[in-house]
């Protein structure tokens, strides 16, 4: 994966995949402790201690149409290419965890990619499910929580095209705003 968006892309969907209702993405860029963080928690079907040691291996999935899952692995390497890692924690019927850590301003680390394009799509391809995004930037932060942004458009849905185009420029104006 290019970027680490996809990585946290991809992390998502497995919460996705497992059930979760509510899936919380907390995202930390660190320049003075040189580190780039990110956590999803999610309360999907969990997974066995013996799964959650498994997962990290690239022969191993939950899914029966291949044999392979990469994603996990790939995230790993991605880390410790860095002098990071990731924790993974999980337990069944509660929910999983998974934190990577990077080291920012090491050559390898991908770039962050366009997060605000990232989080418009899981928001509106899954509006049945709830997402907490909380980014901060050094002393800048910000969060969206799309359960109330439900209780404020009332049932409009993330797919009508004026509430999508107010959705993803608010995405991007809060993202610039940790930058600036």
């Amino acid at each position: 994966m290019k970027e680490l968006s996809l990585h946290i892309l991809d992390i998502m969907q497995n919460s996705i995949t497992a059930g979760a209702t509510l899936v919380t993405l907390e995202l930390i860029e660190d320049t003075a402790a040189d580190i780039l963080k990110f956590s999803v928690t999610d309360n999907g079907k969990g997974m066995t201690p013996e799964m959650a040691k498994a997962v990290i291996d690239p022969f191993t999935t939950g899914r029966t149409t291949r044999k392979v899952g990469l994603g996990i692995p790939l995230l790993k390497l991605a880390a410790e290419n860095t002098g990071g890692g990731i924790e993974l924690s999980s337990e069944v019927g509660v929910g999983t965890v998974i934190s990577a850590v990077f080291g920012y301003s090491h050559i390898d680390r991908q770039p962050l990619g366009n997060m605000a394009e990232t989080m418009l799509g899981i928001f509106t391809s899954h509006e049945d499910i709830d997402f907490v995004y909380k980014h901060r930037h050094n002393d800048k932060e910000y969060s969206v929580d799309t359960r109330e942004l439900k209780k404020i458009l009332g049932g409009v849905p993330f797919t009508q095209p004026e509430v999508t185009l107010w959705l993803s420029d608010f995405l991007k104006e809060n993202e610039q705003e940790l930058y600036a």
